[in-house]
């Protein structure tokens, strides 16, 4: 199975607009940060984890072929801005997507177009899947399991599959919730920034704490704005086990 970064960077992108930090105006490829998202394929299943503003920007490079699925986290812009451009593969049969109860409302109030009873021609043919948490949701070869984290106030869905698992927008975690990550080695995780708290997103040292608890081989953090530092900076202050994900990253997982 494959993870493909489709984007790392947090609401706001890197480079942030108007902004000249040295992050900002680096040239480094890996300091350019579109909004997260994530593509996990086999050879036979393509799952899309989130589709933000930036989504056509993101897949145009890739192979065009079926999405067996998308995984919703949240619908705040910056993780579905992007359903309207999944059109083109409908002509693949209907786009299943799926969110938790909340995220689901959402999207039909964000797209009622999508949702009408009478379409025009054209629309995304979207299939709306509720997902609730720890019910196990088989796409193609590849099993899902959703578990909920809080962002805030806001309960929001991080995916496991397998010795893999995916986790976005968290803040906190409910210690109920620990338990399906037992056995994780390579872990997913949003990490903001150092320094200056925020009320909804964990920052670095938050993230380390979180992983150790877990206990994966392998850390791999998302969801950074500029203030986080240059990439290789970053990684170079990372413990042993942690690295900065960026923008077109793969790695292979069992």
């Amino acid at each position: 199975m494959t993870l493909t970064f489709l984007g790392t960077g947090t609401s706001c992108g890197v480079p942030s607009i108007g902004c000249t930090c040295p992050t900002c105006t680096s040239t480094d490829p890996h300091d350019k940060r579109l909004r997260c998202s994530a593509l996990v394929e086999t050879d036979t299943t393509r799952i899309l984890i989130d589709c933000g503003p930036d989504f056509r920007q993101q897949i145009l490079p890739r192979t065009f072929r079926k999405i067996d699925a998308v995984l919703v986290t949240h619908a705040h812009y910056d993780h579905v801005g992007g359903m309207d451009d999944l059109r083109p593969y409908c002509q693949f049969g209907q786009i299943n997507v799926y969110a938790n109860e909340q995220a689901c409302s959402m999207l039909m109030q964000m797209m009622p177009y999508c949702f009408a009873d009478h379409r025009y021609p054209g629309v995304p043919a979207i299939s709306l899947h509720r997902l609730v948490k720890h019910q196990r949701l088989l796409v193609g070869d590849v099993e899902v399991m959703p578990v909920e984290v809080m962002h805030d106030r806001l309960p929001i869905l991080g995916f496991r599959f397998g010795s893999l698992a995916y986790i976005t927008d968290m803040k906190t975690i409910d210690e109920g919730e620990m338990a399906y990550l037992e056995g994780v080695e390579t872990l997913v995780v949003n990490a903001l920034r150092y320094g200056q708290p925020h009320h909804s997103h964990q920052l670095v040292d938050d993230a380390i704490a979180f992983a150790r608890r877990i206990g994966p081989r392998r850390t791999l953090l998302i969801h950074s704005d500029h203030h986080i530092g240059l990439h290789d900076t970053v990684n170079r202050r990372l413990p042993d086990g942690f690295e900065l994900a960026y923008d077109g990253m793969q790695i292979e997982v069992g």
